[in-house]
Parts: structure tokens; sequence; C-alpha cells
């Protein structure tokens, strides 16, 4: 009679834990809780322990299986837990590198808006470019300043760009006035190298005709040898 009562016994223990395996399998694939993975997990183990013990060691082998399954289940549990506590700090940290990303996307952004504001600013006062004597070579410091205005320019299609020669005091009229139109023309042709459209850009030459300064000095012609660059006009689309 005995025998019968534990046989029994342990065909429910078989039947409840093969039951309750069911359950905890379909509960981890759909990503159940931690709590619930974990009271799957020990009553897997309880479960599984019983069964062992009993087919070992007879009714004192399924007490003592069981408390060994148990054992085993809870450290099941604490493992599921791990991974699945791994899995939210990688998403975590994949979060926070991808918001790292952005906020410096938006600091050169920002860096960037600064930069083409103060070559507004410039362009809207008249941006001056510099030569030396004789010459109407670019020099590389200009050259990345009409770059700017080149950004700018093809930002804003609106716009529209004068640029006016000039040349110092020193030598003839006539070949002050030739020098400031090939300024003119050298400026030009670097702004349309940069993709500025030619229609949106004014040119004057006016030689040795209006100096910075009254009297002609080696200083003052420094600041005479110069084509200026300066935001006149908005284009109207008709």
């Amino acid at each position: 009679m005995k025998k019968n009562v534990i046989t029994w016994f342990l065909v429910g223990v078989i039947n409840f834990s093969q039951i309750n395996m069911s359950m905890a399998q379909e509960k981890w694939e759909h990503q159940a809780p931690v709590t619930e993975i974990s009271q799957d997990g020990t009553w897997i183990g309880l479960g599984s322990g019983i069964v062992i013990g009993a087919a070992v060691g007879g009714p004192l082998g399924a007490i003592i299986g069981a408390f060994t399954g148990g054992l085993i289940g809870k450290s099941t549990d604490k493992q599921i837990a791990l991974e699945k506590n791994q899995r939210q700090l990688t998403q975590s940290q994949t979060e926070i590198n991808r918001l790292k990303q952005w906020q410096q996307v938006s600091i050169e952004k920002q860096a960037e808006y600064e930069k083409m504001e103060q070559v507004l600013t410039a362009l809207s006062l008249g941006l001056t470019i510099q030569f030396k004597t004789g010459s109407s070579e670019i020099e590389a410091h200009f050259k990345k300043q009409l770059q700017d205005v080149a950004t700018v320019m093809q930002l804003s299609p609106q716009w529209v760009i004068t640029l006016t020669g000039y040349a110092d005091r020193q030598g003839h009229n006539d070949f002050n006035q030739a020098l400031s139109q090939q300024r003119v023309a050298e400026v030009m042709q670097y702004l349309k190298r940069q993709g500025v459209e030619d229609n949106r850009l004014v040119a004057v030459a006016l030689g040795d005709r209006f100096p910075v300064a009254e009297k002609a000095s080696l200083e003052n012609n420094f600041f005479d040898r110069r084509v200026t660059l300066q935001l006149e006009s908005i284009l109207v689309n008709n």
C-alpha cells in the first residue's frame, strides 16, 4: 500500500515537473520578468530533483533530491537573471554611445554655424583680402577665408557679392588700375572654382583711387593693396 502511495506521488510530481518545465520554456520565449523565471527555475529543479532522487534512492532519495534540485533551480534562476541584466546593460551602453555621438555631431554643427555667422558678419561689413606690392596672387591665409565665403554663398543662394579692387599709390595710374582689375579677377576666379556662380559676383576696379589714408606711407600702402567683398543685394525670383 505504501509503495502504491509513493508511486502515485512520484507520478504526480513527474507530471507536475513536466508541466512546469513547459510553462517555463514558454515564459522564457516571451521574455518573462525575472521573478517569474525564478519561480519556474526553482520548481523545475525541485521536480527534477525528486524524480532523480526517487529513482536512485527511493522515498528518502526523493526528499534529498528535492532539496538538491531546489538549490540547482535557484542557481539557474540567478544565471538567467544575470544574463538578462547583462543584456540590459549592453543595451544601455549602446544607447549611451549613440547619445554621445549625437552630442559630438551637435557640437560640431554648432561650431560650424558660429563660423559661418562670423563670415556673414564680415561680408556685411566688407571682408578684405590683402596683396603684396605689385602682386595679384592670393595668399594661403586669404584662400581659407574665401573658401568659407564660398560655403556661405552655397548655403544661401539668394545673396550677391560685390568685389572691389584697389592698388596703392606707387607707380603709374594706368598700371594701378590694371593691377586692381587683375586682383579682382583672381578673387572671382577662386570663388568660382569653389562653386560660386558667376552671376552672383559683381566686379569693380578703382585703381589707386580712394586710399585708406590721406598720406601715402609704407604702412598705409599695405592697406590700399586690397580687394573688398561685400554683401550688396538680394536676388528676387520672379
